[in-house]
């Protein structure tokens, strides 16, 4: 008998598409903890439903079948999405409109068996009330030392709260340190933050930036790729950055020791195409040890200030079809256009479909859909992806 089960097939008939999808996901997520390439391209292939039954019915690739063994019986997948409604959250996942997909499109194009860590999160559990896309549309990540000198705090409250009174959202991983002073920095203005956190959404880590993260969760957002009651673990912190890194258009590091976690950051920031900037200090500080070696073997660009870090963070884009006859969507041949043929004007397809239809591989259809989505071609539904109707005029 499972009662915490109760997102199985007992009563899933009753159901709409949405919530079976949502459970779906949130039992995957219970099931792997964290990043795991080979499940987010059988998601791709068969969709998460499908999916969900395989893992159940142990009807997977013996890689899948190692890394899901542990807890494919343990689902909790209703249980836990209560839980994060009654702490005023929901589970974000790439059905949804509010799915960071162009950010995530870094992490999309690395290769899995290089970056096995840098996998694209299964879903994403936030808490508050903000939108995760639109607040993540400009946005800077913020690391540094735990244990930071006066000289950094004061650093980094000026330069995060100057950005944050600006309209750009503060991206950090509610750490002691560095961490809490761009957070604080950032309510202190009125301005928006994202805490990113590696347990569970619902909980506090360190335990005493409770109160810090609770005031972050009422004007920003809290968000993890682990479901509710997740202990941190140190891998996670690891895998957490890469989050950080790819959620902002730049990461500014105040402060590091020779050994900090914020190079790994940094590491990310550069794999997926992000300007990493570090701020000097003195060169008889150890804190500012892992700032100076990252400057001086060109992994970061020195920076003193606000006026700097704009400078050197723009703001990323993609590349948009615009309508002219050179773009994507207007050649024939081009994928966007094999795509939006795909797409119907009513209901909606998933990318695991679109990808099955077209024969372009998952990854390239949801890098395509963003970009259909941002130039007004396509949006998404409950149902799927559609075709908007001005784009279709002279078709069907």
């Amino acid at each position: 008998m499972n009662p915490a089960g109760i997102g199985a097939a007992t009563v899933r008939g009753d159901l709409g598409e949405h919530e079976e999808r949502q459970l779906a996901w949130a039992y995957l997520s219970r099931v792997v903890l964290g990043p795991c390439p080979a499940l987010t391209a059988l998601i791709d292939s068969v969709g998460v439903c499908e999916a969900a039954r395989a893992v159940r019915e142990r009807a997977l690739p013996p890689v899948l079948r190692t890394v899901t063994e542990r807890r494919r019986e343990l689902d909790t997948a209703a249980r836990d999405l209560e839980t994060i409604r009654t702490r005023g959250g929901r589970l974000v996942t790439p059905d949804d409109a509010e799915w960071p997909a162009w950010r995530m499109l870094g992490l999309a194009q690395l290769t899995p068996g290089r970056d096995p860590d840098g996998a694209l999160p299964l879903v994403f559990w936030v808490r508050g009330h903000r939108n995760l896309s639109e607040l993540t549309e400009h946005a800077l990540a913020v690391v540094g030392a735990r244990c930071s000198t006066g000289y950094g705090d004061r650093v980094a409250g000026e330069i995060t709260g100057e950005l944050a009174a600006r309209g750009w959202t503060i991206v950090s991983g509610a750490a002691f340190g560095i961490d809490g002073t761009a957070h604080r920095a950032a309510l202190t203005v009125g301005g928006a933050t994202i805490a990113v956190m590696a347990c569970g959404a619902d909980r506090a880590y360190p335990t005493q930036h409770e109160r810090l993260i609770a005031r972050i969760a009422e004007t920003g957002l809290v968000i993890s790729e682990y479901p509710p009651g997740t202990f941190a673990r140190k891998h996670h912190f690891l895998a957490r950055n890469r989050l950080i890194a790819a959620l902002a258009d730049g990461v500014l590091v105040v402060e590091a020791g020779m050994r900090s976690g914020a190079r790994n950051t940094v590491k990310w920031a550069r794999r997926i195409g992000r300007p990493a900037l570090a701020v000097p200090g003195s060169v008889e500080s150890a804190a500012s040890a892992g700032c100076h070696r990252m400057i001086r073997d060109g992994e970061a660009v020195l920076v003193t200030g606000t006026a700097e870090v704009l400078a050197e963070t723009a703001p990323s884009r993609l590349p948009l079809s615009t309508g002219s006859k050179s773009s994507e969507v207007d050649r024939p041949g081009g994928p966007e256009a094999r795509i939006l043929a795909a797409l119907p004007a009513t209901g909606g397809r998933w990318p695991h479909d679109i990808s099955a239809m077209t024969g372009l591989e998952a990854a390239e259809v949801r890098a395509a859909l963003v970009a259909l989505d941002m130039s007004g071609a396509a949006a998404r539904g409950e149902a799927g992806w559609f075709r908007l109707d001005r784009a279709g005029e002279g078709g069907e």
